[in-house]
């Protein structure tokens, strides 16, 4: 008997800390092959209605699953099921819009810990949407922040966010009327927006920068232009192969170079210490995060086993009568 887990059940349970703890683990477990990775897939019919798939499996927690959804008209519907791979059996339908910003921002703050200098302090945000939120969130369970700047094109909604985000966090937010002023002498960046043009421009990059780029994932969208990707020392994506689908920023910069691309690490080599982070703080260093499904799969898992303990969803009676 399947489990339905509401947004308000995940939710309930689900808190930063749990989702950086699942999320820096799967990265060591792909680093060795005890967690098994399928990009994502999109189906798209007339009207520009997309349904996305991709799957995941770990062989450590004994789940596998995928991170199915629909984008239609600018509406998003996200859902997860979760099953146990020792019998087959579905465990739980999870609704995951929040799970998914939550494994979002897990993943920059994962790149963000090993990526990012020691010293930081300064934060720059562009976008001020759900997803950014999430991304400060993982940033300042990281790294010591002691101030953020975040810029969007609306006026009140970054005042919004400002607020918000100050009262959530307990630091200082400040609304600023640029991209360039949120960026400028920032320690980390955060790109998290829905742009096809880049918002993040490599002069106005300091030296020592670690920037977290995840909002576009169609070849043709963009948030870096090319100078930030060219001066960037490391770069570190959570999927290589789904970056040369998807990644625009790395795919218009690198192009179709080879040694480019082999340059380009996966976040889990560095996490599991087979490639450096950074090896000097004058470094740039970026994260390209795509979203990938065992990031789904691990938070799920986490997600549903608290939930069960605590009593949380409602039973569907699915395949009672043994499949006859």
């Amino acid at each position: 008997m399947a489990l339905l887990l509401s947004e308000s059940d995940v939710r309930s349970v689900l808190t930063m800390s749990l989702a950086l703890e699942a999320v820096e683990e799967a990265f060591r477990r792909l680093a060795d092959s005890r967690a098994i990775l399928h990009c994502r897939e999109r189906l798209e019919l007339p009207g520009k209605a997309f349904l996305h798939y991709m799957a995941a499996g770990d062989t450590v927690s004994g789940y596998i699953g995928m991170k199915i959804y629909t984008s239609v008209r600018g509406a998003l519907r996200f859902l997860v099921p979760l099953y146990l791979a020792k019998t087959g059996e579905l465990v739980a339908l999870l609704e995951a819009d929040y799970l998914g910003q939550m494994r979002t921002g897990a993943a920059s703050g994962v790149a963000t810990k090993y990526m990012a200098r020691a010293d930081t302090r300064t934060v720059g945000v562009i976008g001020t949407g759900l997803q950014a939120r999430t991304q400060v969130e993982a940033i300042a369970a990281v790294r010591r922040t002691e101030r953020i700047r975040a810029f969007g094109r609306d006026a009140e909604r970054r005042k919004q966010f400002a607020r918000e985000m100050s009262d959530r966090l307990g630091l200082p937010v400040e609304p600023v009327g640029s991209g360039e002023e949120a960026v400028r002498r920032a320690d980390i960046v955060v790109a998290a927006t829905n742009s096809s043009a880049p918002v993040v421009l490599g002069r106005w990059l300091a030296p020592g920068t670690h920037i977290n780029a995840i909002g576009a994932n169609f070849p043709q969208k963009r948030e870096l232009d090319d100078e930030a990707v060219q001066r960037a020392s490391v770069i570190a994506a959570d999927s290589r192969e789904q970056s040369r689908l998807e990644a625009g920023d790395l795919i218009q910069a690198l192009g179709k170079d080879p040694e480019r691309w082999a340059a380009v690490h996966e976040l889990a080599e560095i996490v599991a210490g087979s490639a450096p982070g950074r090896t000097d703080d004058r470094q740039i260093t970026l994260f390209k995060s795509n979203g990938i499904a065992i990031e789904d799969v691990a938070v799920a898992a986490r997600v549903y086993e608290l939930a069960k303990q605590r009593g949380l969803g409602r039973r569907l009676p699915m395949w009672e009568d043994g499949g006859e």
